[in-house]
């Protein structure tokens, strides 16, 4: 039976969510599956996968084919990095020490690009916020400035000519 490593997509029109599966490459795209291994959100910036590392591992030394987006998407998450050592190790051309200390420092950097990919898109929405509240900030200061200019332009009735102007209205009524 061929296994394929595979993408069963949900979630509504327009918002998909994915579901890592491994299923008979026979079965449909969202039907009948072996085993989930982990979801796919690339409606998140950047994209949220959940994955069980181990288990997609051990698929992926039973045999198991990835198509192309979950081959990416493993590769991401370093799956096949890991693989690709451990094959390295059965050949001799590296010691177990030797490809986990490899594999760590892999690990470490990913993360460390993803953080800053993170704090820049932190920071840019900072920045963002930060401009539209002086674009406001100046627009609150010249409909202050236009009201101040309005209030002095217009001349001020002393009370008493105010008092008669109201009394003259009210007997002309």
């Amino acid at each position: 039976m061929p296994v394929k490593i595979r993408l069963a997509r949900h979630g509504r029109k327009s918002k998909p969510f994915y579901h890592i599966v491994v299923a008979d490459s026979r079965a449909p795209r969202d039907g009948k599956f072996i085993e989930r291994i982990g979801s796919y959100n690339p409606n998140t910036n950047p994209a949220t996968i959940d994955l069980k590392f181990d288990r997609a591992l051990q698929w992926l030394g039973d045999g198991a084919q990835p198509t192309d987006t979950a081959r990416s998407i493993l590769s991401y998450k370093g799956v096949m990095y890991k693989k690709h050592l451990m094959r390295g190790v059965a050949k001799g051309a590296l010691t177990e020490e030797q490809a986990e200390a490899k594999f760590q420092t892999w690990i470490t950097a990913k993360e460390t690009k993803i953080q800053a990919k993170k704090d820049q898109l932190l920071a840019n929405v900072n920045i963002a916020v930060n401009k539209r509240m002086e674009a406001e900030r100046k627009i609150k200061e010249d409909r202050l400035a236009v009201i101040a200019k309005r209030d002095a332009v217009t001349p001020e009735v002393p009370e008493n000519e105010a008092e008669e102007t109201a009394t003259d209205e009210g007997e002309k009524a």
